[in-house]
């Protein structure tokens, strides 16, 4: 059947034709005709869009070129998260593109550490580290040094239509708080379906396809079930028992099977996600913090945001420099990597829609904090996911006055709990998807059965086993 797009899907066709590109040619900014020296900044693409946010903080520190005699340049890289890992990794150890400064995701800090690949950074990297905020700041280590700075960090949200519920006649509206569980929503299942919503199918969706949504989604469901659940410990070997993953995917099960899943939710990632729960499809949306901004925009007091119930996956990406850049230059880009990681900074990527990384950011009163450093910024617009416009930025005051950036987002980033940290996180994600098709892939079993939640389990731990030591 023709699904009809409804007026919110059609105000965030840009920001779901942004997510959903994951090709295209590596976008380089010219260089200018002087002869200044350059740092070279590899990242993957901007969720803010051309010019974004990232652009504009390097252009502030090309405009203080005076102070410090270089400029840096930003290089996009194309492709999914696993293959702008594959084109660093290649690069790198290829040498076959001069990268000063690596923007690298979270997980991927201990495999580029222990392969050589990033250098140990020293104070001048870090101003005012006792402003990150501990849960972000302790990804930037491994084997006991600060490999990278923490740049914009991630943890996944509860976004809601609250006029879905008040046409389930929910006894409430407002999901704030640490008494809201997956069972709690799961009881919200016949009042949905009874209210004549339109174009409502399921409870909920998320990412479920097999790439890292699925196991982000893995492991805050582990980590629900499973007071401290750890996969690895800060070595790098395995610790998980097989009783603890069959809780796990017990969890994992309840919360994903039908009727409370969105049919197709286990080929979905972000765009597809975002794009069912704009269109009305379903009353409740696990998503990052940068789509924030556009959903409110598109439903204004009827959105609402809250915690994950139980434990949410942290995420974000961090800074760090090269091993084959030369010592003069690696101590540029450390000052670049300062500079891009200051709370102004951090404010600015705050205002833009991503999660700051410094506890400072989230402490400016009124409706903002202050962000000097990127004019389109400075007054209260952001650029918009296509670059067009700079219309926008994240509303912190609720309806009810609450405040978005200090009462939910940052709540969320200090208790969200990390992906394992191992060298070989590559492999482990990889495990991990593969092993759990036996949940989402084609029935295996006689007559088109699923295997039990203990099978998956411990066919998982031998999986894991296998590739980790320990």
């Amino acid at each position: 059947m023709a699904r009809r797009l409804t007026a919110a899907s059609m105000s965030l066709l840009s920001l779901l034709t942004f997510t959903a590109c994951t090709g295209g040619d590596v976008r380089e900014q010219p260089a200018n005709a002087d002869s200044s020296p350059r740092i070279v900044v590899a990242s993957g693409q901007d969720v803010t869009g051309k010019n974004g946010i990232r652009q504009q903080l390097i252009d502030a520190w090309n405009a203080k070129e005076g102070e410090h005699g270089y400029r840096a340049r930003l290089v996009e890289l194309p492709g999914s998260a696993d293959q702008q890992r594959s084109q660093l990794l290649g690069a790198l150890q290829s040498g076959s593109a001069e990268y000063d400064v690596v923007n690298l995701d979270v997980t991927w800090i201990p495999e580029f550490a222990d392969a050589g690949r990033i250098r140990p950074l020293g104070d001048s990297a870090v101003e005012d580290p006792k402003d990150l905020i501990k849960s972000v700041d302790r990804t930037s280590y491994w084997d006991g040094k600060r490999y990278a700075v923490p740049f914009n960090s991630d943890a996944g949200l509860l976004y809601y239509r609250k006029d879905h519920l008040v046409k389930a006649s929910a006894s409430r509206t407002d999901l704030r708080g640490d008494d809201v569980t997956w069972d709690g929503l799961r009881e919200l299942l016949g009042p949905l379906d009874d209210a004549g919503i339109d174009d409502y199918e399921a409870i909920w969706t998320t990412q479920l396809a097999a790439y890292e949504g699925r196991t982000v989604n893995a492991i805050e469901a582990f980590a629900s079930a499973e007071s401290g659940f750890r996969l690895t410990d800060d070595d790098g070997d395995y610790v998980a028992t097989e009783e603890q993953l069959t809780r796990g995917v017990t969890e994992l099960r309840q919360r994903t099977q039908s009727p409370y899943l969105l049919e197709g939710s286990a080929e979905s990632r972000e765009a597809e996600s975002l794009s069912a729960f704009a269109e009305g499809r379903t009353t409740f949306l696990r998503h990052w913090p940068y789509v924030y901004p556009t959903l409110h925009e598109t439903f204004g007091e009827n959105l609402g945001v809250a915690r994950l119930p139980g434990k949410a996956v942290l995420g974000g990406q961090s800074l760090a420099v090269t091993s084959s850049t030369s010592e003069q230059r690696a101590a540029k880009a450390a000052e670049l990597i300062a500079f891009l990681t200051d709370p102004d900074s951090e404010r600015c990527l705050l205002r833009a829609g991503f999660a700051a990384t410094r506890a400072s950011a989230y402490e400016e009163a009124d409706t903002a904090p202050d962000c000097r450093h990127a004019r389109a910024y400075a007054e209260g617009p952001t650029a918009s996911p296509t670059g067009e416009s700079t219309g926008r930025m994240p509303p912190d005051r609720m309806a009810d006055g609450t405040s978005y950036f200090r009462e939910i987002l940052r709540p969320a980033l200090g208790a969200a709990v990390e992906r394992p940290r191992t060298p070989l996180y590559g492999a482990v994600t990889h495990t991990i998807t593969t092993e759990l098709d036996a949940l989402y892939g084609p029935p295996r079993g006689p007559g088109g059965s699923r295997p039990g939640d203990a099978e998956v389990a411990k066919s998982l731990h031998e999986a894991l086993r296998k590739i980790l030591p320990g």
